[in-house]
């Protein structure tokens, strides 16, 4: 038992961290390793591998994950902001190497290997770029005559494009999100809202006429019948066939046959094994966490601690949902992970590092670095 009283970082950390948001992250990740049980080994039978090579690769890398997820809850503001800028800085440089080094596959670089380990760097660059853009707005903000603002948006114009080059158009239509999202929270103008939401109507369209798998896919959501829907179709059925309830762990087919059912489709497998009920579950799970967050956030008086523990929460909640969503056919589909569910090594380690940014940021702090005994008691008992 950890002791009230008793002066260490430990104690001040177990005392102020957002315990409900904390057991809310264990829960998701418990919910991902009984998901990855169930979805992983009919995956890995089919292309020749051990049963468990999925699942146990999803709890070998929740190691790091926890490890990087708490030692960074353990930071300060100014240290996430810090952190925040040296990550950027190498996965934007890992970008950069991956579109000059990387393989390429089904006519896209997005993974470079580095000692024999498969990095996605645009997922680091997520979380990272959240921080920093915070940062810029908040400065803006406080020293309106500092270009801060003209800065965040030649961040996001440079991070944008790297990702079109790879090209990865689902993160960066995430990250557009985000961005936008963040400019919003900081009080932008109402002549920015309509620019932004034309650029982004262009460039979608742009990407239409200019990228033939953009544009396929836009046309099998529009039209099933214009081509292969074979992934999404399944998916759907998942739904039906397992009712309320779900058929029971185990007992779920879609999973033989659908090629991602452990990564872009494990939320099909958990409705058909698991039941509806389940899934509005996991869904109210992951909205608790945004809106959790949120709330933290806006009653922190410090700006950058509002913009960005708002902008890591909306990036967690919009993954959550676009995944989601092309499961259930209401978008076109994306290559993107349903957080700490899906399979992936990088997705998992950055997501981490984005939930312990969260956990970090939505701490209850007194106004001072060097807190005393009842500032603690204080703050323990807010929480």
């Amino acid at each position: 038992m950890i002791s009230r009283e008793q002066r260490t970082p430990l104690s001040e950390w177990w005392w102020t961290v957002d315990r409900l948001l904390l057991g809310a992250f264990v829960l998701l990740i418990l919910c991902g390793v009984i998901l990855s049980l169930a979805a992983s080994p009919s995956v890995a039978t089919r292309i020749g591998l051990d049963p468990f090579h999925f699942f146990n690769r999803h709890v070998m890398f929740l190691l790091p994950s926890m490890i990087v997820l708490l030692g960074v809850s353990f930071l300060s503001p100014r240290q996430i902001r810090r952190s925040a800028l040296i990550v950027l800085a190498i996965s934007v440089t890992l970008i950069v190497a991956t579109l000059l080094f990387g393989a390429e596959v089904k006519g896209a670089r997005r993974w470079i290997t580095i000692l024999g380990v498969n990095i996605q760097a645009s997922e680091s660059a997520k979380p990272a770029f959240v921080v920093v853009v915070a940062w810029l707005f908040s400065e803006s903000a406080r020293r309106p005559e500092m270009p801060a603002t003209s800065m965040a948006l030649a961040l996001l114009l440079g991070l944008v494009t790297l990702l079109v080059l790879e090209p990865d158009f689902g993160q960066t239509m995430l990250i557009l999100m985000v961005w936008g999202a963040l400019f919003f929270i900081a009080g932008m103008r109402m002549v920015w809202v309509f620019g932004l939401a034309g650029s982004a109507a262009a460039g979608l369209f742009g990407a239409y006429l200019l990228v033939p798998h953009v544009a396929a896919r836009i046309k099998r959501f529009m039209d099933p019948a214009s081509g292969d829907t074979f992934q999404v179709d399944t998916a759907m059925e998942s739904f039906f066939h397992g009712g309320w309830f779900g058929v029971g762990p185990g007992e779920g087919t879609v999973k033989r046959i659908l090629p991602d059912s452990h990564t872009d489709f494990v939320f099909a497998v958990s409705a058909e094994e698991f039941g509806i009920i389940f899934c509005l579950a996991l869904a109210g799970l992951f909205a608790f966490i945004v809106l959790r967050t949120l709330s933290r956030a806006y009653a922190n008086e410090d700006l950058f601690t509002r913009f960005a523990a708002s902008g890591l929460a909306i990036l967690f909640g919009v993954q959550a949902a676009i995944n989601m969503a092309v499961n259930l056919h209401l978008i076109p589909a994306k290559g993107m992970t349903l957080p700490f569910i899906s399979y992936g090594g990088s997705s998992m380690i950055s997501l981490a590092y984005g939930v312990g940014m969260m956990l970090a940021l939505t701490r209850q702090r007194p106004s001072t670095e060097m807190a005393s005994i009842g500032d603690i008691n204080a703050a323990r008992a807010y929480a």
